[in-house]
C-alpha cells in the first residue's frame, strides 16, 4: 500500500545558511505564529564618521546594507515580506523594526502586500549614539511596527500579562529599553563588536511576551547574532532563523545553547476575564444557580425583574435578556446585565457576575 505523501518537517530550533527569502519559500505555507524582521536600514552612510577627537565611530558600513538606490531597496523589502506573508498563519503577525532611514518604505510596502497595521512602537534608548556633527537632533529612538498577516486577522495579544508587566498598568507604545552593551553584547576574536545592530534581548523578550504564547513558532528572516532565537529558547517558544553570513551563525548557534529555557511553570501567562469562557445566563439557571422565578434587583433597588425559565427576565411588563432589559430599565444604549442586576444574599445585595464566577468554576477543565 502506498503511503501517502507528508510535508517535511520544519525546521525547528535551526538557522538555515543563506537567503531568507529562497530558504522560506521552500517551506510550508502557514506554518509561522510571528515573524520578528530587523531587515537591512539602508542607512546611506557618506563616508567615515569621527568623534570631536577624531576617532572613528564604528558605523555601520557592511555591504548587506548597502543598496543601489531606493527602487533596489523596495524590491529587497517586497520580496522578503512576500515570503513572510506566505510562511504566517492566518491569525500570524509580524514584527518590523527599523530607523527613520527606511521604517515609513517598509511600512507603505507591509501595507501594499496585504499586513494590517495594528501598532507602531518607538523604542527609546536609554543611551544612544550622539550626533557628533551637531548638525541633527541626537537619534534616540528607532520604531517597530507589529502588523496583522491581514485585516481579517486576529492576532495573539498577552494585553494582561503585558499590564502585569507594567506594573497594572497598560503597556504603551513608547517602550524605554537600553542599547545592546556589556557582556550582552557579542564580541569577535580581537575583541571588537561582532555585529553592528545587535538588538537588546530584552526588546525580544517583550514582543514575544505579549504577542507569541509558549510553544509558538517565531521566523526571524534576518538573524544576525541571534537575540531571536535566545529569547525564544528562554521563553519556551520555537524559532527557525535565517542568515548568510557564517561568522554571525556561528556565534548565534553557540549564543542560543548556551540559553537556559525557562520552566513550564515559569511560562504561565497571566489572563484576563475577555479570555475565560464565556457563560451564558441560562447556564446559571441549568447549574441550579438560580431558580426560574427568582427575583434580581437593580442598584438601590429601583427596579425588580423575575427570572424566566427560558433565562430572560421580566421587569414592569417589559420582558428581555439581562442585558437588554437593563439597558430598556435605565434608558441606555447597552448594559453589562451581570454587574447592574443583583441578587439577594447572606451579605445583602450582589452582582449576579458572583453567580457567573460560580458557574465557570463548575465548567470541566
Amino acid at each position: 500500500m502506498k503511503r501517502p505523501n507528508r510535508p517535511p518537517a520544519l525546521p525547528l530550533n535551526e538557522i538555515i545558511a543563506g537567503d531568507c527569502v529562497e530558504n522560506l519559500r521552500a517551506l510550508p505555507e502557514g506554518f509561522a505564529d510571528l515573524c520578528f524582521a530587523d531587515p537591512p536600514y539602508n542607512l546611506q552612510l557618506q563616508g567615515e564618521l569621527t568623534r570631536p577627537d577624531q576617532s572613528r565611530v564604528d558605523g555601520v558600513d557592511d555591504a548587506w546594507d548597502q543598496f543601489a538606490d531606493f527602487a533596489s531597496y523596495d524590491a529587497f523589502t517586497r520580496a522578503w515580506g512576500e515570503v513572510v506573508r506566505r510562511a504566517l498563519k492566518p491569525d500570524g503577525a509580524i514584527w518590523v523594526i527599523g530607523s527613520y532611514h527606511n521604517i515609513f518604505r517598509v511600512g507603505a510596502i507591509l501595507q501594499d502586500l496585504g499586513f494590517w497595521l495594528l501598532n507602531d512602537i518607538v523604542w527609546r534608548k536609554t543611551n544612544p549614539m550622539p550626533n557628533f556633527r551637531g548638525a541633527r537632533f541626537q537619534n534616540a529612538h528607532e520604531t517597530l511596527i507589529w502588523a496583522g498577516r491581514s485585516k481579517d486577522s486576529r492576532p495573539t495579544f498577552n494585553y494582561d500579562a503585558m499590564k502585569a508587566f507594567n506594573d497594572d498598568l497598560q503597556m504603551r507604545s513608547d517602550w524605554t529599553i537600553p542599547l545592546c552593551t556589556g557582556p550582552e553584547r557579542l564580541k569577535d576574536v580581537d575583541g571588537k563588536k561582532l555585529h553592528p545592530t545587535q538588538k537588546p534581548e530584552a526588546l525580544l523578550q517583550r514582543v514575544l511576551l505579549a504577542t507569541t504564547r509558549p510553544g509558538d513558532i517565531v521566523i526571524d528572516p534576518f538573524f544576525g547574532s541571534g537575540t531571536t532565537g535566545a529569547a525564544a529558547k528562554r521563553l519556551g517558544r520555537r524559532f527557525i532563523g535565517f542568515e548568510r553570513d557564517e561568522s554571525y551563525i556561528a556565534a548565534a548557534r553557540a549564543r542560543v545553547k548556551a540559553v537556559e529555557a525557562l520552566g513550564p511553570e515559569d511560562l504561565e501567562i497571566t489572563k484576563g476575564k475577555r479570555e475565560e469562557p464565556r457563560v451564558p445566563f441560562g447556564a446559571i439557571l441549568e447549574q441550579g444557580l438560580l431558580s426560574p422565578g427568582a427575583k434580581l434587583y437593580s442598584p438601590g433597588r429601583k427596579h425588580m425583574a423575575r427570572v424566566r425559565a427560558d433565562g430572560s427576565l421580566l421587569c414592569d411588563g417589559a420582558s428581555g435578556s439581562i442585558h437588554r432589559l437593563g439597558a430598556a430599565v435605565m434608558g441606555q444604549p447597552a448594559c453589562n446585565g451581570w454587574t447592574f442586576w443583583h441578587v439577594e444574599t447572606d451579605q445583602g445585595l450582589l452582582p449576579i457576575d458572583i453567580l457567573r464566577r460560580q458557574a465557570r468554576a463548575n465548567l470541566p477543565s
